[in-house]
């Protein structure tokens, strides 16, 4: 399965950092930035959710909220989690049943890097799913979709 801009947002129910299970009706209300990441602590990984918590002081002015998803377990997103000081959530998705919901998992079951703007009625008004992912969407980039959403 897969989904793209104008589809309804696919709900998930995770455990995340902060030892809470968190679920898309928890965000909504507000604009949700669903990062889909390859692994914690992997050197582009790190890179792309460190840019993020930069700027998050930027998504915050948008009712912004960030949320990363990657198929790590809870020991590993609490590790990676309090090693950077993210403020955001960090949710396992161990099964890769979310990542499989939206469409991000490669040809042989890893999930791609992968970024969906999800409005604040759960309508995903943005969709970037990377091939390689070497690279990640810039946070200028992300804030100006979610302006877009004004």
């Amino acid at each position: 399965m897969s989904v793209g801009v104008g589809d309804r947002a696919p709900d998930f129910s995770l455990p995340g950092t902060g030892g809470t299970s968190y679920s898309l009706a928890d965000f909504l209300g507000k604009p949700i930035v669903l990062v889909f990441y390859p692994g914690d602590d992997s050197v582009v990984c790190t890179k792309q959710l460190n840019a993020y918590n930069e700027g998050l002081s930027q998504f915050r002015q948008l009712d912004a909220q960030i949320v990363g998803v990657s198929a790590q377990d809870m020991s590993s997103k609490d590790a990676f989690s309090t090693k950077h000081g993210f403020e955001f959530p960090l949710l396992a998705d161990v099964d890769k049943v979310v990542a499989g919901a939206y469409g991000t998992l490669g040809p042989i079951g890893f999930p791609r890097r992968s970024i969906f703007i999800i409005d604040a009625e759960g309508i995903i008004r943005y969709a970037h799913k990377a091939i390689a992912g070497l690279t990640y969407r810039p946070v200028s980039e992300l804030i100006e979709e979610l302006e877009r959403l004004g």
